[in-house]
């Protein structure tokens, strides 16, 4: 994964893509294995870091959507239901089948849930995970200890996929990457360029590390920027209205033992009518999630004080361990894309707008893909690249990624360790621990990652920065933001002797490293060193 050879790449003026992705999240990674491995000329250009967005901040859940079943939404329940099967299948290190509990605290949940549950199975059909059934008092207590237990009655069990998002976008680049496709992060379109008829032609794009711009041609101009659709759209067509409007969604990072087992809650009904979770995720339990409107898109969202209150004062309701601000370990927030509406009186609340995806082909012929979710991202390659080759008059090739395995797969892997999710990686990883005790060096009393994974990320994986690194490749700052900021040091070197940057390097990197992990604690920590 050298980034400078695909520089070299983009800068060749005689090269004609037939694919230029612009975004690098779920849908744009996904758009980019799937038009790779059809045999198409594609580049994806990301303007910060892989899955820096939407797709690093989900309650990395692959689910076919409970809540979408009781909207009466049910293609898009199949739609997903058939799309968790097929992720489970072709990424099975990074997607596991996952028990949650709907706790009953009243006469008629249990049966009036283990009914809807059961469709769900049934619409799963042979890509189920599990069945769904009725569960005693005992044995909900049994599975989680922490439930609140004042007027349980018992519960009803079902099962979804669970899985690290960040994890599968980096191993999409790299499946991309090994399809033949040019991927490059830290490279922002700042222009579409036309030919004579106003169709588009191409696209220019600056190299935020290289500090230079380049003009790419391509017949195909795809529009996968998840958040910031509607800023490429209006580089295309100033006039039109912004297409999606922000939502977000807060989670809250917590201590396994605030459910004291291995079995996810599912609160189907808060005070503001959503669904609640309890996650348990490398060894941690994520709390989510709220569905806020915001005016305005940003790339490093902050949670609001209502959306903590509400997740605290919510899961201290369903748990007897009560989480407060001292318990979190990491508050993170994302935006969804939503569909805006016509006008303002059109508005439905946010929870009750459609996950489906939507495809917008401008006059010009760039096309934009918005909404959808993670469960959902190869279906929605598939469509936009089958829609991409109808408008670049491209040759007719079939997808194949229903059954292209995902780099890094690996049927069987040991998840007690982190390190389970570089898949079929890991004996290189190992490898490379043995090269040298010092890259075998822990980075973390507390955690396993270790200063090959630092250098791994670097060579393989297409870290270029510290939050790269901690928060993307690791995960550590979503998991532990002040065990983050105690490893930015020690990883700001090792990334410095490695990638050849100097002290001025490290030390700013650290420094901006420093002020981003705060955002993502609720209570001050002091470093045990000066950034």
């Amino acid at each position: 994964m050298k980034r400078d050879n695909y520089i070299k790449q983009i800068a060749d003026k005689s090269l004609r893509w037939d694919f230029v992705v612009v975004g690098g999240g779920a849908t744009g990674l996904g758009a980019a294995v799937d038009a790779a491995s059809r045999g198409f000329k594609v580049v994806l250009l990301e303007q910060a870091d892989f899955t820096k967005a939407t797709s690093s901040r989900s309650t990395k859940l692959v689910h076919g959507g409970v809540r979408y079943l009781a909207q009466g939404d049910v293609s898009l329940v199949v739609e997903a239901l058939r799309e968790r099967g097929l992720m489970k299948k072709n990424a099975p290190h990074l997607v596991k089948d996952q028990r949650f509990i709907i706790g009953n605290y009243k006469w008629w949940e249990k049966p009036f849930y283990t009914i809807g549950l059961t469709i769900y199975d049934l619409l799963a059909g042979k890509r189920g995970l599990g069945r769904s059934l009725p569960m005693s008092k005992k044995a909900v207590e049994c599975e989680i200890p922490q439930i609140n237990k004042a007027r349980l009655r018992g519960g009803v069990v079902y099962h979804d996929g669970q899985f690290d998002d960040s994890r599968m976008g980096i191993n999409l680049m790299q499946t991309a990457a090994e399809q033949g496709a040019v991927v490059i992060n830290y490279a922002k379109v700042t222009n579409l360029i036309k030919d004579d008829s106003g169709k588009i032609s191409g696209v220019n794009v600056y190299d935020e590390m290289g500090k230079q711009t380049y003009s790419l041609k391509a017949k195909v101009v795809v529009n996968a920027t998840g958040i910031f659709v509607d800023s490429l759209m209006k580089m295309d067509a100033p006039e039109k209205d912004n297409i999606v409007r922000p939502s977000q969604g807060v989670h809250l990072v917590v201590d396994k033992s605030f459910l004291g087992g291995d079995t996810a809650i599912m609160i189907p009904k808060t005070s503001d009518g959503r669904v609640l979770f309890g996650v348990p995720w490398h060894d941690k339990v994520v709390l989510g999630t709220t569905d806020t409107p915001l005016k305005e898109f940003v790339l490093e969202p902050q949670a609001l004080e209502e959306e903590i209150e509400f997740i605290l004062r919510t899961a201290g309701e369903y748990l007897a361990k009560k989480p407060t601000r001292n318990d979190v370990l990491s508050v993170f927030a994302g935006l969804r894309p939503l569909a805006a509406p016509k006008k303002e009186s059109d508005g439905k609340k946010t929870k009750e707008i459609s996950r489906s995806h939507k495809i917008v082909i401008s006059d010009s012929g760039l096309i934009t893909i918005t909404g959808g979710k993670w469960t959902t991202y190869r279906d929605m390659a598939q469509d936009v690249i089958d829609k991409g080759i109808a408008i670049g008059g491209l040759p007719r090739k079939e997808c194949v990624t229903k059954e292209l395995r995902i780099h890094g797969y690996k049927e069987k892997v040991d998840r007690s360790n982190f390190n389970y999710v570089y898949g079929s990686d890991i004996d290189k990883i190992v490898e490379l621990q043995n090269q040298s005790l010092k890259f075998a060096e822990k980075l973390h009393p507390d955690y396993d990652y270790t200063v090959a994974e630092v250098l791994w990320a670097v060579r393989e994986e297409m870290a270029l920065t510290v939050e790269d690194v901690l928060a993307r490749r690791f995960r550590i700052l979503f998991l532990d933001a002040r065990a983050a900021i105690d490893m930015a040091p020690q990883v700001a070197s090792i990334m410095a002797i490695e990638m050849g940057k100097d002290k001025e390097w490290e030390e700013t990197q650290v420094h901006e490293f420093v002020e981003l992990a705060q955002h993502y604690l609720l209570v001050d920590y002091k470093p045990n060193y000066i950034p």
